[in-house]
């Protein structure tokens, strides 16, 4: 039982850091569109921002579970 929910938490692992890539490159695509919205044109840095935290932390925390997995595997 514990070795499916390690390799549960593995496949979520890579699927967070590939949704924070995914990001990365859906960035440049979104911002031109939220740039022609007059209510968000002041804040783009701001949204900007958020995206890629966003990013930096999905990447992050995908990371950490593989890195947890690949520790825990290696110690037995």
């Amino acid at each position: 039982m514990a070795a499916n929910r390690d390799k549960a938490q593995l496949i979520w692992g890579i699927v967070l850091a590939l949704a924070g890539i995914g990001v990365f490159f859906r960035i440049p695509q979104v911002m031109p569109r939220i740039e022609q919205i007059p209510h968000f044109s002041s804040v783009t840095i701001f949204i900007r921002f958020c995206f890629y935290l966003m990013g930096v932390m999905l990447i992050g925390g995908g990371g950490k579970k593989i890195f947890v997995f690949l520790k825990a595997s290696n110690g037995k």
